[in-house]
């Protein structure tokens, strides 16, 4: 029998047969998520390589490209390949030359890991990107909040099959999904949704939930779609607080059971 590669490059997922201690002769099915290292590839340089679950490849590329600064609008990108090899999978984007040559003069060495923060950066200066803050005068629906919240783990297919997961989802105001995104590292799911929903005709009183903590990274990259309102399962750090502070986002932590609590700019929340 031949042995199976270690590197899955086309599922999200995969079954594999098990013993639980309980009852030893017994042999079952379970599903475990995949991770696999993706590289993204910018007119030919690698730039980057993340353990990522192996779908929506082309949404997270997009969202990265967005949230890294690396493009300003999706017209800078002008094509999109995705390559399995034996190893891993390879995204090619092709991007504009300006972008590319500014690209170029950041040096970078980037190797992400699941879950990974500050891989790669150089200086303390390239930590902090804070976007612009842009107006947004969104009032958000207390019962909306409290209907998608009920919505949102329902909707999660890789999460329910492997336990494994994140999700990040963009919500309505009147608390329906719009899109949702799955990925075994929290900031992939939501750079996955942000490079789904960029180009998307959504509205300024939508809003995300996201099935983890609220780092200062997921604040960061909500700016990105100016959106007012992240809601989270888990709590925020306080690095996120000041950030959300700043940009004028209501920031929900402990989002569950119908309880929540509300970190900053609360008088955007109305009954």
């Amino acid at each position: 029998m031949a042995k199976e590669k270690l590197i899955q490059t086309s599922h999200a997922c995969k079954e594999v047969l098990i013993k639980k201690n309980n009852h030893p002769e017994e042999v079952i099915k379970e599903i475990l998520a995949e991770e696999t290292p993706v590289a993204i590839v910018y007119n030919g340089v690698s730039h980057v390589v993340m353990m990522v679950s192996p779908c929506d490849l082309e949404d997270f590329a997009r969202g990265f490209s967005i949230t890294e600064g690396i493009i300003e609008s999706l017209s800078e990108i002008y094509s999109i390949e995705v390559i399995k090899k034996d190893n891993g999978i390879e995204i090619n984007v092709e991007i504009s030359t300006e972008k590319f040559t500014c690209l170029k003069e950041i040096r970078r060495n980037l190797t992400g890991r699941t879950g990974c923060g500050l891989c790669g950066a150089e200086s303390l200066d390239q930590v902090l990107k804070i976007p612009e803050n842009k107006k947004n005068e969104s009032k958000f629906s207390i019962n909306s909040i409290l209907k998608a919240l009920k919505n949102f783990s329902g909707q999660q297919k890789i999460q329910k099959k492997t336990g494994a997961t994140h999700a990040c989802a963009l919500f309505d105001s009147k608390g329906d999904i719009i899109i949702l995104k799955e990925d075994v590292g929290r900031h992939n799911a939501l750079d996955k949704l942000i490079g789904a929903s960029f180009n998307s005709k959504f509205l300024k009183d939508s809003f995300v939930i996201t099935s983890s903590r609220a780092s200062y990274e997921m604040v960061q990259k909500l700016a990105y779609l100016n959106l007012k309102l992240l809601v989270a399962i888990s709590a925020p750090t306080a690095l996120a607080l000041r950030l959300a502070d700043q940009l004028e986002i209501t920031l929900i932590g402990f989002a569950r059971n119908n309880r929540y609590n509300c970190y900053t700019h609360s008088k955007q929340l109305i009954g």
